[in-house]
């Protein structure tokens, strides 16, 4: 590219050139580096948001940076007709990592879900007939963009004006067992749930709840798949957030953090399972791409490392004690929740609807937050956050905390 084809850009261009169903902040980052960001202006931000729960490593992480730039100089995209080395080596990890016995590679989320969700109906239509179709998700429930996945989602936001959806997908309350018992039947093909919900307010499956899920699910011959999004690749202190719930799935749905920022999505399953998607029934074009595969494969190698997931549960205990602490005092927010670096800060009955205003305040004051709906600000930053970082960030989301009730006070 020649230095005439570059000319400057700002937060303005985005209404221009950019599809409005963002949003997005004034600032615009141009560099990154552990937990802080820095914007065109060259003001200085402590990441707390973490890409949403994505740079698990924080930016430009050395290892990460040289495994993409190694990579880079030897295979971009090959498509699946072949296979490649950094797919089989980060396959192989995550099966010896987690109860899988096959991978499937996508690109996210959304993908990982879609995966999912169509290997739910095959097993039932193809392995039990065409009444076993039906899924069950959760009110408040998040699985992706996709005309698929909002259907199977729980916020009815996200389908308004794209009618008809899907059928076949039944909602219950989140943690509500006898909803539960009497959605269940042998028309379940599968049952879908994240061990916490993220977009639906940092909401943690009740372990009881959970267990009962699991054990009806077996019953009925249902498949049971969590989405680990948001709450996998080491974000609660356990590698996934199955593990510490004692609760086994059949089918794990995995991205965000997987690949610490560059794009990549994997569903793992069971060999059994997975039977029920033989070859040329799904795939993905840019699916198990070398350079997503071999920074994948240097996340894993760091998250797995004892040190790491011991820091997520210092940090947490840490991080949650202060937002409660200045809750309390200021009386902006109810109890803290959440497991491990996702974190939920629910406003109290007087701020109900404003944690998008906090966030606002945060980035006044350098310190990047994010909402998990309306009553939720919401906190995601690296796992290896430093703790002077922390620190810093903490100082000024209390000062952005202050304005805010200064400004209410006024």
């Amino acid at each position: 590219m020649s230095d005439s084809t570059i000319f400057a850009v700002s937060r303005a261009d985005f209404d221009h050139v950019m599809l409005g169903n963002y949003n997005p902040a004034e600032m615009v980052p141009v560099r990154g580096a552990g937990s802080r960001v820095w914007d065109q202006s060259g003001k200085e931000y402590v990441d707390f948001a973490g890409g949403i729960a994505v740079t698990c490593l924080g930016h430009c992480h050395p290892k990460l940076v040289t495994a993409l730039t190694d990579q880079a100089s030897k295979l971009w995209h090959l498509s699946n007709v072949v296979t490649n080395e950094p797919a089989l080596r980060l396959a192989k990890k995550l099966c010896d990592a987690t109860f899988a016995e096959r991978v499937y590679f996508c690109n996210s989320g959304a993908e990982a879900n879609e995966a999912a969700f169509k290997l739910a109906r095959r097993y039932g239509n193809v392995g039990f007939g065409p009444h076993k179709n039906e899924i069950i998700s959760f009110y408040k429930s998040f699985h992706g963009r996709t005309l698929f996945t909002v259907s199977v989602g729980g916020q009815a936001k996200y389908t308004e004006g794209f009618e008809p959806v899907p059928g076949g997908i039944k909602h219950v309350d989140f943690n509500d067992l006898a909803a539960f018992e009497s959605a269940i039947s042998d028309n379940t093909c599968a049952v879908v749930m994240e061990p916490i919900q993220g977009e639906g307010g940092i909401i943690s499956a009740d372990p009881t709840f959970a267990k009962r899920v699991r054990e009806l699910s077996d019953k009925h011959q249902a498949l049971l798949i969590y989405d680990e999004v948001q709450s996998g690749a080491g974000r609660t202190g356990d590698l996934y957030a199955y593990m510490g719930l004692g609760v086994t799935p059949d089918v794990l749905t995995t991205a965000k953090g997987l690949g610490g920022g560059f794009p990549i999505g994997a569903m793992l399953t069971t060999e059994k399972v997975g039977a029920h998607l033989p070859f040329g029934t799904h795939g993905s074009t840019y699916g198990g791409n070398p350079l997503a595969c071999a920074v994948a494969e240097a996340v894993m190698d760091e998250i797995s490392l004892a040190s790491v997931m011991d820091g997520v549960k210092v940090r947490s205990a840490h991080l949650m004690s202060a937002l409660q602490a200045i809750g309390d005092k200021y009386e902006v927010f109810g109890k803290i929740r959440g497991q491990g670096l996702l974190v939920g800060a629910p406003m109290a009955e007087a701020w109900k609807g404003r944690a998008k205003e906090f966030t606002v305040a945060g980035l006044e004051h350098g310190v990047w937050c994010l909402v998990a709906g309306p009553d939720v600000v919401r906190f995601a930053p690296s796992l290896i956050i430093s703790d002077d970082e922390l620190a810093d960030g903490l100082d000024r989301f209390e000062a952005a905390v202050e304005q805010m009730v200064n400004q209410q006070i006024g």
